[in-house]
């Protein structure tokens, strides 16, 4: 039975409120972040000094591990090595900010997203695997899975979009699916982000009252809040009957988020055998210049009018 909250109606929306406001800053670029923080620090609504004291130390470390994660990247590039990460978690919980963070700095080519829609009719026809086979790395690639095949296991079983008979067998290929990748060389990395129920309907009340994410709420969002303990079931299921040695699963407490992305940046980066690799000084050349070049002129109807 969920417990009656002590504090009055205006300290809860307040608080929401304070929530929202924060959700809403934290989902800026951090450049942006740290724009609104100077406009705000002196002001009515200023941070108190612990909470710009950990907002500063929060940029440092994200700064600090995305410079590590360029250092990752070009070991992988240099080696051949191939890294498949798997985000998995409740609605809301933080994935796909985790994973903005990490890919921010890094080369699209080399680090990529694979965020797979709902199978089609045809897809659905097939091996149940076969659709994220292409979208596995190849060498010198690292391919972070938002949301993966552990579909199955989650929405498609809470949902009822699978059979018995099918989600059986998925607990019985899964392990050697993902034993045969890391045998072919792929090394996998599976994050579970864990939040908790109150947490989640504070997020889903911010995306609800913030127009710009909007967009994130689905049906499929709603519904899975009211299925809260069967996700909660599934999950528990999933990590028992999937967790090997050669891909074992790591919880992330992402109800901080900021702590959730520094933790898991870290931990991302103590899995893989990088260093630093050395890079040739690079020079920038000489332009050249020619007697007979000559300029054109753009038109003026093909300028984009300056409005700002």
């Amino acid at each position: 039975m969920k417990e009656l909250d002590p504090r009055s109606e205006a300290e809860v929306m307040a608080e929401r409120q304070r929530r929202f406001e924060e959700d809403l800053i934290d989902a800026y670029d951090e450049e942006l972040e740290m724009e609104v923080d100077d406009r705000i620090i002196d002001g009515p609504d200023s941070f108190t000094p612990e909470h710009r004291e950990a907002r500063k130390q929060y940029f440092r470390e994200l700064f600090r591990l995305q410079g590590e994660l360029v250092k990752l990247q070009d070991w992988i590039v240099q080696t051949g090595h191939r890294v498949v990460v798997i985000f998995e978690g409740r609605d809301a919980a933080g994935k796909g900010g985790a994973i903005k963070r990490i890919t921010q700095r890094l080369n699209p080519r080399v680090c990529r997203v694979a965020a797979l829609p709902a199978p089609n009719n045809r897809e659905r026809t097939q091996w149940y695997f076969q659709r994220y086979v292409s979208h596995l790395p190849a060498g010198g690639e690292m391919v972070l899975f938002d949301r993966s095949w552990y579909n199955r296991a989650g929405v498609e079983r809470v949902m009822n979009f699978c059979t018995d008979e099918e989600y059986e067998e998925f607990f019985r290929s899964v392990p050697e699916f993902e034993k045969m990748l890391v045998r072919s060389g792929v090394q996998i990395i599976k994050y579970w982000f864990s939040i908790t129920d109150e947490e989640q309907e504070i997020r889903f009340q911010n995306r609800i009252h913030d127009p710009l994410k909007q967009w994130k709420l689905s049906p499929m969002d709603l519904e899975s809040r009211r299925r809260w303990e069967a996700y909660t079931q599934a999950k528990e299921v999933m990590l028992q009957r999937s967790h090997i040695p050669e891909a074992p699963w790591w919880v992330v407490q992402a109800v901080d988020k900021k702590r959730a992305r520094l933790n898991c940046i870290q931990h991302l980066l103590s899995q893989v055998p990088y260093h630093e690799i050395e890079h040739a000084q690079i020079d920038l050349p000489s332009r050249v210049y020619h007697e007979d070049y000559s300029r054109q002129p753009v038109p003026q109807t093909m300028i984009v009018p300056e409005v700002y």
